[in-house]
């Protein structure tokens, strides 16, 4: 076959260089076995893993089973804690008891009946995920989401993981290497080798020139191949999504026993928000904040103040963050996966999710030959831009609905100039009809769900017309959901262990085949 692509090359390690070779060598285990495939990861040895979220979401338990590791050797080795979904402190009005939850399961009985129109119509006392869900009232308990007797990956509730994003990125090295034939180079690369027609031939390293017919850029935001060999612009975010600096440290608990938060805090601050990560050993806290809405040393003080006692004699780390993405993802013979191709800020965790999605379909959609590779590139980029946009428009949802007028930062998120088209449609539309199933939403494969829109809505307090005459034809079904929920949450509280409980007992056990 003219042109095979035999020879994958992927310049960049980290949890987006070794997230996409284990995905491409699982997939392709045939090939690598038979000789007919290579999956090459060239890494400098002296390149700090950035590690800004150490969140994900419920998609990685499929993705780390499909490559073929243990769920229990997961938690022992990356540090990993559960996630359960994202608790929002302060955003709507910024009030002491200003909080609202964006859990990770779908509303009781959601492809059956919409709760949320029968929630409006009836407003009580109760939130609408304490109605329509079971998750925030365990993850408030500390509790775990399965039973130390689940089987690996399964759940009494859906989760996803909190994780130490230096020692996951060194697990998938390890596996990745000893169990699916990924070839691992340690070496500079000092520069590119290109066609007359753009494509890279190679790229010089330290110990040598390393040939390939597709490569994968994960040089996170210097993008040595998408962006400064072959040009692709970035598109720039920033009028929309305004953070662009963090500050990053890593908090010790006060006690060995103290509980382990199962769900992502996101407390707001004068000019953006503090997430809060907890893991078994420490907490991941970090401030992202806007530049242009305060100074240096005014975030340094507020982190301080969210910490506490003692940050002076932590490692306070700032990262320069810039919210956008290239335009084109893939370009000729190279595509862009992790920070090359794009950074948003990690509110909702987007950044490993995208490493998955951008991954799989990579592997699914390999090209044969080099003749068919620009039809692969051209639906690549379309289906990653479109996806891409609506992440914007989820993470811009949860700055356009708050009422807060203490702040530059919070008001300025509220011009219209700001808020995406598309965005702003769905607001006009969800005034009259609920968010629910595919309901103004344009594809089946959707990255945030109409139940994710609907908890973000209503948990902001964010409120529309009902017609009341219509509901009456799907109460019954509203009825027994609700109900089914209040006595599963019950059941739920009564069975599940606590986090610390079920992670110190896995992280007791040996690893797997020992």
């Amino acid at each position: 076959m003219s042109g095979a692509v035999v020879r994958v090359v992927i310049v960049g390690g980290g949890t987006a260089g070794w997230l996409t070779a284990c995905i491409l060598a699982a997939r392709h285990q045939y090939r690598i076995r038979a000789g007919s495939l290579t999956v090459t990861l060239v890494e400098s040895p002296d390149i700090p893993i950035i590690g800004v979220g150490e969140g994900t979401w419920p998609s990685l338990r499929t993705t780390l089973e499909k490559i073929g590791l243990s769920e229990g050797d997961f938690f022992r080795e990356c540090d990993a804690a559960f996630k359960q979904g994202v608790k929002f402190i302060g955003w709507t009005t910024g009030a002491k008891d200003d909080i609202y939850y964006h859990p990770l399961v779908m509303p009781q009985g959601f492809l059956q009946v919409n709760l949320a129109p029968h929630w409006l119509a009836a407003p009580g006392r109760l939130r609408f995920c304490d109605v329509a869900c079971n998750q925030t009232r365990a993850w408030e308990r500390h509790l775990a989401p399965k039973l130390l007797t689940t089987p690996e990956y399964e759940g009494l509730i859906n989760y996803a993981y909190h994780l130490d994003a230096g020692k996951f990125a060194g697990f998938l090295t390890r596996h990745g290497t000893s169990r699916l034939g990924v070839s691992h180079v340690h070496s500079h690369v000092r520069g590119v080798t290109q066609s007359d027609q753009g494509d890279i031939l190679a790229v010089a390293t330290d110990g040598g020139e390393i040939p390939g017919d597709l490569f994968v850029d994960c040089t996170g935001a210097g993008a040595l191949l998408i962006g400064q060999a072959l040009g692709v612009p970035y598109r720039d975010c920033s009028d929309v999504l305004f953070c662009d600096t963090a500050l990053a440290v890593q908090v010790p608990y006060p006690e060995p026993e103290a509980p382990i938060a199962s769900c992502t805090h996101a407390a707001a601050q004068s000019a953006g928000w503090i997430w809060d990560i907890g893991l078994p050993t420490r907490r991941g806290v970090g401030y992202v904040y806007s530049s242009r809405h305060t100074t240096v040393q005014r975030a340094e003080d507020e982190l301080a103040a969210y910490v506490g006692p003692g940050i002076e004699r932590l490692n306070v780390r700032r990262i320069a963050l810039r919210a956008g993405h290239r335009q084109q993802r893939w370009k000729n013979n190279c595509v862009a996966v992790g920070m090359s191709a794009g950074f948003l800020e990690p509110l909702e965790a987007s950044a490993i999710v995208q490493i998955e999605m951008s991954a799989n379909w990579i592997a699914e959609q390999l090209p044969a030959c080099r003749e068919v590779m620009d039809i692969v590139a051209g639906r690549f980029n379309d289906y990653t831009l479109y996806h891409w946009g609506r992440i914007i428009d989820f993470l811009k949802l949860h700055y356009v609905l708050g009422r807060r007028t203490d702040g530059a930062f919070w008001t300025d998120n509220l011009q219209p100039s700001t808020i995406p088209d598309r965005l702003r449609d769905l607001l006009s539309l969800w005034k009259y009809q609920s968010p629910w199933i595919r309901d103004g939403l344009e594809r089946t494969e959707e990255t945030f769900p109409a139940a994710s829109y609907q908890y973000v809505l209503y948990g902001m307090g964010f409120r529309g017309e009902v017609a009341r005459e219509e509901l009456a034809q799907t109460q019954a079904l509203a009825n027994r959901a609700m109900s089914d929920n209040l006595a599963l949450t019950q059941r739920l509280l009564e069975q599940l262990p606590s986090n610390r409980e079920w992670i110190g007992a896995i992280r007791a056990q040996g690893p797997r085949g020992s």
